[in-house]
């Protein structure tokens, strides 16, 4: 049996420890690391300024023809254009659209917890962009890229149809049937100006970087249900990316890979191939205005609006109907004349 005295020095000693651990100071909170700042890489930033400053000047073209230096100005400004800038602008300028959202930017912020779940969901939208459609917000954000570049396209393409026409207006006018100086040299310029980097506005740049961060765009948009097109959801995933902290410069080369949609890239192409060949035989100076309106305006635009997922155009093509009170005269078929016999 245990004596009354050691019960009691043990008694002791149990509440002496119970007494010294409630003293005792509790495990400091855990911290939790703020989310990182929505930040895009300047060079992204940069290509949606560029694509910005090309829509902006060549949708403003106008069918204002008076003579042939006019129409080289316009399509020095309707050719300048290099497909692989234009389309990575297109997806940046579709990202920083997609930050516009509160929703979008709020769904994929609830991953930046800890780096270790902002690193597991930022991996998963590197290796398939399209895990980004199933973030919270995707479609409200997936609504205003695809207004914002459908709108675009559309503007792009009623200019570039304004300026078709005035290829058969202006035809009233005997200058414009005059032939073009230098064709070679204006096809020769075309391909280069096809071949050469936009430089984006200062100002317009400037104002793409403070919407990254906050400043509104004015963009407006319709929530939208999968599917999205390619070139809408690479631009979420660049978007996303932003959210997360991985679009920046250490990931600049996983970024260029996410920004190639092989289809809107052969669009954009097979839109210069067939400016090359229009310019290529184009004589008049109306002819060039064709190409410029067809190739150089309606064809991007119309890859612009496919890219955003909205309907394309429909161009009503003229066919000729019969009436039903016309009389026709019909001359009937000669009959082929027979071979007279060869002599034996």
């Amino acid at each position: 049996m245990i004596s009354a005295s050691r019960a009691g020095l043990t008694a002791s000693a149990i509440a002496l420890a119970a007494f010294l651990s409630a003293c005792a100071e509790p495990p400091p909170p855990k911290i939790v690391p703020p989310p990182p700042p929505v930040a895009l890489a300047p060079k992204l930033i940069e290509q949606a300024s560029a694509y910005r400053y090309y829509m902006d000047r060549a949708s403003k073209i106008t069918p204002a023809f008076g003579d042939g230096p006019s129409i080289a100005d316009a399509l020095k400004v309707g050719v300048a254009y290099e497909p692989k800038q234009f389309l990575q602008g297109a997806i940046a300028y579709g990202a920083i659209v997609a930050l516009q959202d509160p929703a979008f930017v709020a769904g994929v912020r609830q991953y930046t917890t800890s780096p270790e779940q902002r690193q597991q969901i930022a991996y998963a939208i590197m290796k398939d962009p399209a895990y980004v459609v199933g973030l919270q917000g995707s479609g409200s954000a997936a609504g205003l890229v695809v207004a914002a570049l459908g709108s675009d396209g559309a503007a792009f393409y009623e200019a570039g149809k304004n300026v078709k026409q005035a290829a058969y207006d202006v035809q009233r006018q005997s200058w414009s049937k005059a032939d073009v100086a230098g064709r070679d040299l204006r096809l020769s310029q075309a391909k280069a100006l096809s071949s050469t980097p936009v430089v984006g506005d200062v100002a317009e740049t400037s104002r793409l970087q403070q919407a990254v961060a906050a400043q509104t765009l004015g963009v407006t948009g319709t929530p939208v249900n999968p599917p999205f097109t390619p070139l809408v959801i690479r631009s979420l995933s660049i978007a996303a990316l932003a959210v997360l902290g991985y679009a920046n410069d250490t990931n600049i080369e996983t970024l260029n890979a996410l920004m190639v949609e092989p289809n809107i890239a052969s669009c954009a192409n097979l839109a210069k191939l067939n400016l090359y060949q229009c310019l290529a035989v184009s004589r008049p100076h109306y002819e060039d205005i064709f190409c410029l309106g067809q190739h150089a305006m309606m064809d991007t635009g119309r890859c612009v609006i496919k890219a955003s997922g909205q309907p394309e155009p429909y161009e009503y093509k003229f066919v000729p109907t019969v009436r039903p009170d016309a009389t026709y005269t019909v001359t009937p078929a000669k009959k082929p004349a027979k071979k007279s016999a060869k002599k034996q």
